[in-house]
């Protein structure tokens, strides 16, 4: 009886040891993690941050007809306080309710969701263009802060993506400005224990560069690599470059300059963006020899590590229709998370060690893999919805990816 009583305590506190450390991301590499795109970009009409209804729509009208976002947010776990009502309605009658990303209520129930589903953490977007003006720029921070300490709070790791899209060449003092800025006067600490390193340094990632849709800024890219890298001060960061899906054969999406291999020599780690470049379960099963097995071949040979992007669908419908423009609706079907799985089974099989998910908030473009409503408001405007599905399905199913990351389940899509 005392040998069985001792042996409780001994393994009592190995137990809870354990559960501890489990809660608890090893944010030293991004080697065997999953990660999400975190946009944080929603606003809604008198939250406070002068934006308006930001991403759900144009300026101050959102109402059925005029929308921006093609899946609805599932908000019922929200405190009280943290519901915005809208103007659409469900088929019963309810008051359909939204989110603004600045309530910290918000973020912190996103960053519990990567905790209970197993997603190691989120690379939060920050639009280097808008951070010149004040209006877009405060919220931005809060938002920061607010995936800070959600972060922090939740064992889970953050890392900063700054979006270049939209910065001309006179706009990379920017980004430096404002890099030394969230350091110095909004206390981002790149050493915190819940910000990703890697090769042990804290990591940075830039995305946009080398996409033939916009100006050329090789040396503006280089100086800003150079600055990340070397400055004494506010340097010594790893970085990951978010850049064209063809950026190894120097075609298709991206620019046909080959210093764009000079550029991505000197990354830590390399991201092709992959949202929209193929449709269907067999073309992604079939882009693991074509693209992902050469890609990482460069990648050895320059050591450079590769960090694949996947992402469960697509439909930007009512996006389009706002700018006057058609779209298909339901583009790229997520055939229940059939198209998502497809993608990571190519990826692991080709090598990759690491897997990035776009997005886990991406209610425009159809791609987020939150809790969204699988019975959406009904009307003018048309939602997406899988009513056969759980609606955390795909937070579910981005946590199976990383067991298959891991080797700790079969390339065998699971069944709930």
């Amino acid at each position: 009886m005392k040998t069985s009583r001792m042996l409780r305590f001994l393994i009592l506190p190995a137990l809870l040891t354990f559960s501890v450390h489990a809660q608890t991301v090893d944010t030293s590499t991004l080697t065997g993690k999953v990660v999400c795109g975190y946009q944080g970009w929603f606003r809604c009409e008198g939250d406070g941050s002068n934006n308006g209804w930001h991403h759900y729509a144009a300026g101050k009208t959102f109402e059925p007809g005029h929308s921006h976002i093609e899946l609805w947010p599932d908000v019922s776990e929200l405190p009280q306080e943290a519901r915005v009502t809208t103007p659409f309605k469900h088929a019963d009658g309810r008051t359909a309710e939204v989110f603004s990303s600045v309530h910290p209520a918000v973020v912190q129930l996103h960053f519990k969701w990567m905790r209970e589903y197993g997603i190691d953490g989120a690379f939060v977007q920050r639009f280097a263009a808008t951070t010149r003006d004040k209006r877009f720029r405060e919220p931005m921070d809060q938002v920061l802060a607010h995936c800070q300490a959600a972060a922090a709070a939740n064992g889970r790791g953050l890392t900063l993506m700054y979006d270049l899209s939209g910065i001309k060449e006179d706009g990379i003092q920017l980004v430096i400005d404002d890099w030394k800025r969230l350091i110095t006067e909004k206390h981002l600490d790149p050493k915190a224990s819940s910000y990703f390193k890697h090769h042990g340094k804290p990591l940075v990632a830039l995305w946009g560069l080398g996409f033939n849709d916009r100006a050329p800024m090789l040396e503006e890219w280089s100086r800003l690599i150079t600055f990340l890298h070397d400055d004494t001060e506010f340097g010594g960061c790893a970085i990951m470059l978010g850049v064209p899906y063809y950026w190894r054969t120097l075609d298709h999406d991206c620019i046909k300059d080959p210093q764009m291999h000079a550029l991505i020599a000197r990354a830590d780690i390399v991201s092709p963006w992959a949202v929209g470049r193929y449709g269907t379960p067999l073309d992604a099963a079939s882009r693991g020899d074509k693209v992902l097995k050469p890609d990482l071949a460069w990648c050895a040979e320059h050591k450079v590590d590769y960090l694949p992007v996947l992402f469960p669908g697509f439909s930007w419908t009512n996006l389009s229709k706002s700018r006057n423009q058609e779209a298909k609706f339901d583009a790229i079907p997520r055939l229940g998370g059939q198209f998502l799985w497809s993608q990571a089974t190519a990826a692991k099989r080709a090598g990759a060690q690491m897997l990035y998910v776009a997005m886990f908030d991406e209610l425009d473009e159809g791609t987020a893999i939150f809790k969204t409503d699988n019975h959406p408001p009904v009307g003018e405007s048309r939602f997406l919805a899988e009513p056969e599905l759980p609606n955390d399905h795909y937070l579910w199913l981005t946590g199976m990816l990383g067991k298959l990351l891991r080797s700790e389940t079969s390339d065998t899509m699971p069944k709930r």
